[in-house]
């Protein structure tokens, strides 16, 4: 007979979202994330995503103090990221906020742009992000995961938002876009002046693998294991370097991907035949509240 080892479990049994749906009004933490991977299958497979929720889970218990059990994963292995599922925790994510709670959104997956039809984007285009099962029940909008989980977030909260996916620059749909190059922030409200937007009081900030028209690159490039991009800087830098701002975060990032496309490495060689000698992509912070990015400490 075979023998088929179940998957370890990231979540620390029982999971967050069991003992506060079955304990309602008695959250005290002040620090919870939700971290999504989805591997897909066939043509759609992605094989850095399991990596990224391991090393997202591992710094913030590591470097910033979370707790395993108010960390809730989401991965195919544990056969946990239908839409569904996913929507779900996102509202388990933000249930009963309160003054001081530190909240991380991280998905590691696909992205997809779709036009707009509400008339409610700059840009003409709606951003998703892609359940395992988005072909029979649908991808979760940019509208969606704004009314998800930064309406909700009441005074004196703050939600982090990491998503490595390609077409994620503002899957929040949040209102102020920090534009590197010209060292100032851009609004992106909403042209029409009819959606919401806003959170309750909160500050939501979100780090983006690339800008809403890119592609993000999971990749083997940086280390052995494939990883996204993003999630792999992101998680290097911070380990390597203490008390960094918004503003040095993203410098950082991207110089070492400046680096990278730059290099003489057959990696880099290879990609950049792929694409053309172009940046693979460009990471950015967008925001619910615009603030000094060289100034603002990085904090989770």
């Amino acid at each position: 007979m075979i023998s088929r080892k179940k998957p370890e479990s990231l979540n620390k049994m029982p999971s967050p979202s069991e003992i506060w749906r079955s304990s309602p009004g008695t959250r005290t933490a002040t620090k919870r994330a939700l971290l999504i991977g989805v591997t897909y299958k066939r043509k759609y497979m992605l094989k850095g995503t399991i990596n990224d929720v391991k090393s997202m889970r591992e710094l913030l218990i590591n470097d910033f103090g979370f707790k395993e059990e108010n960390i809730l994963v989401l991965t195919d292995l544990q056969m946990n990221t239908t839409r569904k599922q996913m929507v779900e925790s996102m509202e388990w994510l933000v249930k009963d906020c309160q003054a001081g709670d530190s909240l991380v959104f991280y998905f590691s997956g696909h992205g997809i742009r779709k036009l707009d039809f509400e008339g409610d984007e700059r840009d003409g285009f709606d951003e998703n992000i892609c359940p395992v099962d988005f072909l029979t029940e649908g991808m979760i909008s940019d509208n969606e995961i704004n009314s998800l989980i930064v309406w909700p977030l009441k005074k004196d909260v703050t939600l982090h938002a990491i998503v490595d996916a390609c077409h994620s620059g503002t899957v929040l749909d949040l209102e102020h876009v920090y534009n590197r190059e010209q060292k100032r922030w851009e609004d992106n409200n909403p042209p029409s002046g009819n959606a919401r937007k806003k959170t309750d009081g909160g500050l939501a900030i979100s780090i983006s693998a690339c800008q809403d028209h890119e592609i993000a690159v999971d990749t083997s490039a940086f280390t052995k294991t494939m990883n996204g991009a993003l999630t792999y800087l992101l998680v290097y830098i911070l380990k390597k370097h203490r008390g960094l701002t918004y503003g040095d975060l993203l410098d950082l990032i991207h110089e070492e991907l400046s680096k990278f496309n730059e290099g003489g490495c057959l990696p880099a060689k290879f990609l950049r035949k792929i694409f053309k000698n172009q940046l693979l992509q460009t990471p950015q912070i967008s925001s619910s509240k615009p603030f000094d990015v060289y100034k603002k400490h990085f904090l989770l």
